[in-house]
């Protein structure tokens, strides 16, 4: 989980205001990437980038970001993990030199050999942005999925960009006024809906989608992937639709054991959780387990953990109970309630297991959550 943000002007008027939001918002989402963070001012003076790094692949700070090729023509920032990465470089790329072992510059080499037409061959997930300097433009794009976020906003000051809400919000006071189909969006299902957000003129770039932008403005915006278009272009039978759900998830769990750090499980009592333990099993012997249990739970039929350490037990792989007392959720309420980037009905057991997966020293967390 790194960081991104960053802001095209029309004019090359207000750099130093310009670099000072940017700043703050970086420093918002030091939590995103405690790692390394760094910067990069274009030419022209009009666009300004900056990252948050989690170091998960390449751990090496030849991989640190904003990323630039050769040239200094295209400039990224990333925010996500692509699982063909290697399998990508090898068959498009085996003739380029690399600088390092990275996803972020198979991404930029591919995205100058394909442009947008790249998009459809990374399989993971992803917020990317690239800057040509030459063309004076960015280019945002997302994951199918919409896993990782990009929110944005457009005003007389141009076009900026940042992983989260707060941040935006905090530099730009003037968004702070509700928007309703947001809002509305919260009370019907509990989150809200892209492409709103809580804020008017806020906006989430949808998932499986692109955008283009030029001194400020919008000049382009699509989608590159509908899934649910796959998936009718497919027309499964019921068995082939399970043999396929079955490879995919298998496959999706090996992909996502990827990585130069430690992998672990979020594992409660449910089947999604314990089919993504039992499936990383099979790759790692001995992968961990992560269980959350609470005081008022303990003895009774709402506590996961016995379930959890009997999935433990079968699957052969470690299991680590983090008990929560009442007197730590009242403490942590605050500091859920601030990292919470928008209303949602649901992340107060997400924020302790990963509070948990961080004590026991864990970057990487693979979970059961849709």
């Amino acid at each position: 989980m790194c960081g991104i943000a960053g802001h095209n002007s029309k004019t090359s008027n207000n750099v130093a205001e310009n670099i000072s939001a940017l700043r703050e918002m970086m420093e918002l989402m030091h939590s995103r990437g405690p790692d390394a963070k760094g910067e990069y001012l274009s030419n022209c003076k009009r666009t300004i980038l900056g990252h948050r790094r989690l170091a998960i692949l390449d751990l090496d700070k030849r991989s640190n970001q904003p990323f630039s090729s050769d040239d200094e023509r295209y400039t990224i920032i990333f925010n996500g993990e692509i699982y063909n990465y290697r399998e990508l470089r090898k068959k498009y790329l085996n003739q380029q030199v690399f600088t390092g072992e990275s996803d972020t510059e198979v991404i930029l080499k591919l995205f100058i050999r394909k442009g947008v037409a790249s998009l459809n061959l990374l399989r993971g997930m992803f917020a990317i942005v690239i800057w040509d300097n030459y063309e004076k433009t960015l280019t945002l794009a997302r994951d199918p999925y919409g896993i990782k976020p990009l929110y944005y906003v457009k005003n007389e000051n141009g076009f900026s960009f940042c992983s989260q809400v707060k941040p935006l919000v905090k530099s730009m006071p003037n968004l702070r006024s509700i928007e309703p189909a947001g809002l509305v969006g919260f009370y019907l299902w509990g989150n809200i809906p892209e492409p709103w957000t809580l804020y008017k003129n806020l906006m989430s770039l949808p998932k499986g989608s692109y955008m283009k932008v030029k001194d400020g403005e919008i000049v382009e915006s699509r989608k590159w992937c509908n899934l649910s278009d796959i998936w009718t272009e497919q027309n499964p039978s019921p068995k082939d639709a399970q043999e396929i759900i079955a490879d995919s998830v298998s496959g999706s769990v090996k992909s996502h054991l990827v990585s130069d750090v430690p992998v672990c499980v979020f594992l409660s009592a449910g089947i999604d959780s314990c089919t993504v333990a039992s499936l990383a099993s099979e790759e790692i012997s001995d992968i961990e387990g992560i269980t959350v249990s609470f005081e008022e739970f303990k003895s009774t039929s709402e506590d996961e953990f016995p379930l959890a350490k009997l999935a433990a037990d079968k699957f052969n792989i470690k299991s680590f109970e983090r008990h929560v007392t009442k007197g730590e959720f009242i403490t942590e309420v605050p500091k859920i309630l601030d990292c919470m980037d928008q209303p949602s009905i649901d992340g107060i057991n997400t924020w302790f297991v990963s509070k948990a997966t961080k004590e026991r020293g864990y970057k990487v967390a693979l979970s059961g959550v849709g």
